[in-house]
């Protein structure tokens, strides 16, 4: 515990603000990469005083999304069907559905694309003016994490920092300095320095009735009330790996447009052309289809001669070839390129995946710890007493449904119904279809009885024979 004074307050943002530029830009960088704007649209443009070859006039920029795709791909497939938590009671798990809310498969997705842009994403949690808890994801620029030196790497603080402007259009550089017990809020103007523009920012308000405004705040959690959320193991972007590749391809496919649009551009030679007018020239050209020219001799060398660009579409298209392959690849995605997967086993789908569950798996691994400890949150505010927490992930991928059902049918008897109804590829809720069956097993049931009924002396409940 810390009394964050504004001397401490200055030597703490200077501190933890060094470098953070880096990382901003960084996440700057891969966020325009997940929206196609790749840095093939940024290219300085060659003036026509320093283009050398006059073939050479188109200047076309086309971005293809691979990065926007790869990111996607696993958003999609990691969080379509978002974890689900069991923390040992029918009761708690619904209280904690209610607070996690119709957002939370939102969350999921946005923490998932967050965190493989910037390598980190966070989730912000509070007690909102009514009482309720509310958590939200916040931007990974603005927050700088504060680890203990530890081997357990604990979270000891978080610097937020973000932007905010007033009612006469003011901007302002906002630091939120969160502690396992307060936060502490200072602001400055953008254009001043931490030095000398560095005051207390007044946002929280007292609910005791005299409406004061302070800029300290004291919590309950008990911990630092935000969560990070790794990428990975070692918290890396995922356009890291695929950048460089993505950024070849572009070169070389809009290279190739170019090249198929200045080729349709015919460059004349004219030697010892009798004309003065270059109109005069063309006109000929499309009246007569001959063209006036001048004889100085049996040497001479007047003429008409043409320029034309040679294009090698056979090592273009190889290169565009190898260079998707290896997006893919170092990307480790899923290449939606048609293949002949029509009636694929679940193993060739199972392979077809295999690079991506590879990354889905390395985040579920850390992901895992930040709905734990967001779940323990939940439950410690709800006074709900929790030592196990199970969480259930599904992911949504492409499968043989036939094939799978034949392995339900054939697992009859062998494994438990719950567990073949749960994974049969047409029930969605395995307790609801468990329930409808019993229901059709019980009407079928009474229908049968009836049926007995109806033919006294036949074995039924009316044979008085017996």
């Amino acid at each position: 515990m810390i009394d964050l004074d504004i001397e401490t307050a200055k030597k703490l943002i200077a501190k933890h603000t060094q470098g953070h530029s880096n990382f901003v830009t960084n996440c700057l960088i891969a966020e325009r990469y997940f929206r196609n704007k790749n840095d093939i649209l940024y290219l300085k443009k060659q003036d026509d005083s320093e283009v050398e070859n006059p073939l050479r006039n188109a200047d076309n920029r086309i971005p293809r999304n691979f990065y926007g795709l790869l990111v996607n791909q696993k958003a999609s497939y990691l969080f379509t069907a978002p974890p689900t938590f069991d923390v040992g009671q029918d009761s708690a798990n619904v209280l904690v559905a209610d607070v996690l809310g119709d957002i939370y498969a939102k969350n999921c997705k946005d923490l998932c694309i967050n965190a493989s842009n910037a390598g980190m994403a966070w989730l912000h949690y509070w007690v909102n003016d009514a009482g309720e808890f509310e958590y939200g994801i916040v931007d990974s620029k603005q927050v700088i994490p504060v680890w203990c030196s530890h081997l357990n790497k604990k979270l000891i603080a978080v610097l937020r920092v973000y932007k905010s402007t007033d009612d006469d259009g003011k901007t302002f550089d906002v630091y939120e300095y969160w502690t396992e017990d307060k936060c502490y809020s200072y602001c400055k103007a953008t254009d001043d320095t931490i030095d000398v523009g560095l005051f207390g920012y007044n946002q929280f308000v007292s609910f005791d009735g005299s409406g004061l405004q302070f800029n300290e705040l004291s919590h309950d959690f008990g911990r630092v009330p935000f969560i990070p959320f790794q990428n990975n193991n070692i918290a890396t972007s995922d356009l890291d790996n695929v950048k460089s590749h993505i950024d070849v391809y572009d070169k070389v496919y809009s290279g190739f447009v170019n090249d198929l649009e200045d080729i349709q551009e015919i460059i004349f030679l004219l030697t010892n052309y009798q004309g003065s007018e270059l109109s005069e020239f063309l006109s000929d050209i499309k009246k007569y289809k001959t063209v006036k020219l001048a004889s100085n001799g049996a040497d001479d060398r007047s003429g008409l001669e043409t320029l034309t660009i040679d294009i090698p579409i056979e090592a273009r298209e190889k290169l565009l070839d190898i260079t998707r392959k290896a997006i893919f690849e170092q990307g480790q995605g899923v290449d939606p390129q048609p293949r002949d997967f029509g009636n694929a086993s679940g193993v060739a789908l199972k392979y077809l995946y295999s690079l991506l569950e590879l990354k889905a798996g390395l985040m579920e691994t850390e992901f895992r710890l930040g709905f734990g400890e967001l779940v323990r949150a939940i439950c410690k505010f709800k006074n709900i007493e929790v030592k196990n927490i199970v969480q259930t992930w599904t992911r949504t991928a492409i499968t043989n449904d036939s094939e799978l059902a034949t392995m339900c049918k054939d697992s009859a008897g062998i494994i438990s119904k719950k567990t073949i109804v749960k994974n049969h590829p047409f029930v969605e809720n395995a307790d609801d279809e468990i329930k409808q069956l019993s229901k059709e097993k019980e009407e079928q049931q009474s229908d049968m009885d009836a049926y007995k009924n109806a033919f006294p002396g036949q074995g039924g409940v009316g044979d008085e024979s017996k």
